[in-house]
């Protein structure tokens, strides 16, 4: 998988993910926050630390670790999907 379709599949994860429920396309500077992340972290409980720190800085509502921890899951396993070839 190309870096360009990564990208793209993890901005989709983030958008269905709407931890406020205000609708996809609100979280652009977070969306983009978070992918550096992904970039730069590979452990799930240090990325879900991070997402929350994130959401928390713009939002000033504490997303559950948990619901961060399931999330940082996936962002992991499509950022480890693009990085296995034959």
């Amino acid at each position: 998988m190309q870096k360009q379709e990564i990208y793209l599949q993890l901005v989709s994860k983030l958008n269905e993910w709407d931890p406020f429920q205000i609708g996809e396309g609100n979280y652009d500077t977070e969306i983009a926050d978070v992918i550096q992340a992904v970039h730069d972290m590979d452990d799930k409980e240090r990325l879900a630390k991070k997402i929350q720190a994130i959401y928390e800085f713009s939002f000033e509502q504490v997303i559950p670790l948990t619901d961060c921890e399931e999330i940082a899951e996936k962002l992991i396993a499509i950022k480890n999907s693009g990085s296995c070839r034959l």
